[in-house]
């Protein structure tokens, strides 16, 4: 595709733009030739997967998904320089040259805030990846802020886009199905007097420590382990420490110092249940393990 057949397909939203609300305005368009069209995957872990690309003397568009209970995706236009004032603007499918006789397709309106990069998430953004691999540039319109008399027309290539799509979906496909806030205050149980967890708070033992190898932000762990009031107070004390060397040593297997593992054994100590009946008892045996994360 050559610059001039581009430059053609971009001016039918500035068209259609201008039919709903007023005269063309000169537009100013931003899209990778074919030569330079680039798609990559930067980040696939089990927490977070990045997809993106390169708009020449514009900025970068980013794809993004990270782990949690629900699917998710979000948009992020990364400009160069920053919007001066909030804009609406028009997010439209625009056919290559390749699609002849194809319209251009309106797909939503949005607000880019002023100074902040361009967001769009939820369905939307799943509409722009459904839209590219059906090899159109989903293409994003607004007023210059600068000259007022200018339209700046954005778009996404399709060129290039498919192998690295298929990677960004294996990606997604990996996703762990939990974030760190479904994590990061877990209370797990004990068989009675034994230092293993049950068969239940194993599993979920499991899922903090995948979310603690992949992740490079957890530096701090803090597990605080408790008994019953069930035989005398130095047999609950030692047990309580048993469980929580246990744990320590589990964590430090992982690859975490032990300087950012902190335990703590209560023994009897603080019950939060009636120790009298057997549920009760059951509450009462449990660790409370607590993450820390680096906020950048």
């Amino acid at each position: 595709m050559g610059k001039r057949t581009i430059s053609l397909c971009l001016s039918a939203s500035v068209l259609m733009a201008a039919t709903a609300s007023g005269p063309v305005m000169a537009s100013k368009q931003y899209v990778a030739t074919p030569a330079q069209s680039d798609w990559k995957v930067a980040v696939d872990t089990p927490l977070e997967c990045r997809m993106l690309h390169n708009i020449p003397n514009y900025g970068e568009a980013q794809f993004i998904s990270r782990a949690s209970k629900k699917i998710n995706l979000d948009f992020e236009l990364k400009m160069r320089r920053p919007m001066g004032e909030t804009r609406d603007v028009s997010l439209v499918s625009m056919p290559p040259r390749w699609m002849p006789g194809e319209a251009a397709e309106p797909i939503t309106r949005i607000t880019f805030f002023k100074q902040f990069d361009g967001y769009i998430g939820g369905q939307m953004a799943w509409t722009m990846l459904t839209e590219l691999e059906s090899g159109r540039y989903p293409t994003l319109g607004y007023q210059d802020w600068q000259h007022r008399d200018k339209r700046i027309e954005v778009a996404l290539s399709a060129v290039s886009f498919q192998e690295p799509y298929q990677q960004f979906s294996q990606c997604l496909d990996n996703l762990l199905p939990y974030s760190f806030e479904d994590i990061a205050f877990t209370v797990l149980h004990y068989d009675k007097n034994s230092d293993e967890l049950n068969k239940p708070s194993r599993q979920r033992l499991s899922q903090i420590a995948d979310f603690v190898r992949y992740s490079d932000d957890v530096d701090l762990v803090l597990v605080a382990t408790y008994t019953d009031s069930t035989g005398g107070k130095n047999v609950n004390q030692a047990l309580s420490e048993r469980r929580a060397k246990k744990l320590e040593e589990y964590f430090m297997a992982m690859g975490l110092p032990k300087d950012r593992i902190q335990v703590e054994a209560y023994g009897k100590r603080r019950p939060i249940a009636d120790n009298s009946t057997p549920i009760g008892r059951n509450k009462n045996r449990r660790v409370v393990i607590s993450l820390g994360r680096t906020i950048i």
